[in-house]
C-alpha cells in the first residue's frame, strides 16, 4: 500500500518503521525541514528514537499534499491540540478513497469531540478507525511483544491497518467500539498522572492495585454514559493501557504524576519533559464535562484540585486514594449484572 502518516513524532515515527518494514512505501509529513532532511539523508529521527535506523522505504516531506497523494491509508499521529487544524489542511488534498485512522490519545474542547469525531467534522465522506491500545513508543522501536486495537464501523479500515502495521511482535485486534477505545486512550493519561504522584507519594503496591482499579470503573462509568460497551475496558484498549501507562518510566504522564510528588510545578515537569502530555488537557476539559453531566469521577476530580485547584499535593493525593476506596458505585454492565470493576 502507498501509507501516508501524519506525525513525525515518537509513535508515528515507529508506525513509519512498521509500516516500511512490512513492505509498503510510507510517506511522513513533519512541519520542519531538518527533520526530512535527517529522515531522508541519515535515516534518524534523533530526537526520539535517537537509536533506531529507519527503513529505507520512508520518505519525509514538509508538504502535506506530496505526502497524502495516492495514499490508500493515512494515519494521523499528531497532538490533540492540532488535530483539528490538521484534519483542515487535509480535507481538500486527501484521496477520495483513503482510509483514515487516528493513532492520538485525547479530546477536543470545542464539543467534547474524540479525535475521530474530530476527523469526521472536516472529512464526513471518508472512512474513519482509531488505533489505541498499550503502546510504549520506545518499546515498539526496540520490537518488543505487544498487541493494540484497530476500531472502526469500517471493515476495510480495519484491514488496511492491519496489513500497514501487523507484525509477529505487534498484533492488532478489531473492534467497532470505536468510543471506548478512544476514551480509554484519553482518560488513561490522566489517571496516569495519579499513578505517578501515588508513585512518588510511596504507597504500597496494594494501594496503586486500588487506584488503577478505580480508575477502571470511572473510565467505563464515562463510556457508558456516551453510548460506549464498558466491556471494552476488560481488554488492551482498556485495562491494558491503563495499566502500562500507570506504571512505566517511559509513560509522559506517570512522569509528569511523580514530579509533582517530587515537589516540582506543573510547568518545571512539562518543561522537563520536553514532550507533550495529554494528560494534563485532557484532565480539565473531562473534569468540566462530566460535572455538567453528572457523572461521578472522584478520583479525577481529587487530582483535578491538585493541578488546577491549587491544593497541596500530599494533602489531596490521601485525598485521592481516599476516593478510590470509598467510592461504592459500581458499574452496572448492559445486561444488569454488577461489574467486577
Amino acid at each position: 500500500m502507498q501509507i501516508a502518516i501524519l506525525g513525525a513524532g515518537s509513535f508515528g515515527t515507529v508506525l513509519a518503521d512498521q509500516a516500511a518494514s512490512n513492505g509498503h512505501c510510507v510517506h511522513l509529513w513533519t512541519r520542519t525541514s531538518e527533520l526530512a532532511d535527517s529522515i531522508n539523508c541519515d535515516r534518524m529521527n534523533a530526537k526520539y528514537h535517537p537509536t533506531l535506523k529507519l527503513h529505507t522505504a520512508i520518505h519525509a516531506f514538509t508538504e502535506m499534499a506530496a505526502v497524502v497523494a495516492e495514499a490508500e491509508l493515512i494515519l494521523l499521529s499528531v497532538p490533540s491540540k492540532v488535530m483539528g487544524e490538521v484534519c483542515q489542511q487535509l480535507a481538500p488534498i486527501a484521496p477520495p478513497a483513503a482510509s483514515l485512522v487516528s493513532t492520538t490519545k485525547g479530546i477536543e474542547g470545542d464539543g467534547f469531540l474524540l479525535m475521530s469525531q474530530v476527523i469526521h467534522r472536516c472529512l464526513p465522506r471518508h472512512a474513519i478507525g482509531v488505533l489505541s491500545g498499550p503502546n510504549i513508543a520506545k518499546e515498539l522501536a526496540e520490537r518488543h511483544l505487544t498487541a493494540s486495537v484497530i476500531a472502526s464501523a469500517d471493515p476495510q479500515v480495519r484491514e488496511r491497518a492491519r496489513q500497514a502495521l501487523a507484525t509477529k511482535y505487534f498484533r492488532l485486534y478489531s473492534s467497532n467500539d470505536l468510543i471506548s477505545v478512544e476514551l480509554g486512550g484519553a482518560l488513561k493519561n490522566i489517571y496516569a498522572i495519579a499513578a505517578g504522584l501515588a508513585d512518588g507519594l510511596g504507597v504500597g503496591d496494594n494501594t496503586k492495585a486500588l487506584l488503577i482499579t478505580r480508575a477502571l470503573a470511572e473510565m467505563s462509568r464515562l463510556s457508558a454514559h456516551m453510548g460506549g460497551n464498558p466491556l471494552t475496558f476488560l481488554g488492551l484498549a482498556g485495562v491494558g493501557d491503563l495499566y502500562v501507562t500507570s506504571v512505566s518510566p517511559y509513560s509522559r504522564n506517570f512522569r509528569i504524576g511523580r514530579a509533582l510528588a517530587e515537589g516540582q510545578s506543573l510547568a518545571a515537569a512539562e518543561d522537563a519533559l520536553g514532550q507533550v502530555a495529554e494528560g494534563v488537557n485532557t484532565l480539565s476539559l473531562v473534569h468540566a464535562q462530566t460535572a455538567h453531566w453528572g457523572v461521578a469521577m472522584p478520583i479525577l476530580d481529587a487530582l483535578h484540585q491538585v493541578i488546577f485547584g491549587g491544593k497541596p499535593v500530599r494533602q489531596m493525593a490521601l485525598q485521592m486514594m481516599q476516593a478510590a476506596h470509598t467510592s461504592d458505585v459500581e458499574f452496572l454492565m448492559p445486561s444488569g449484572s454488577a461489574s467486577a470493576l
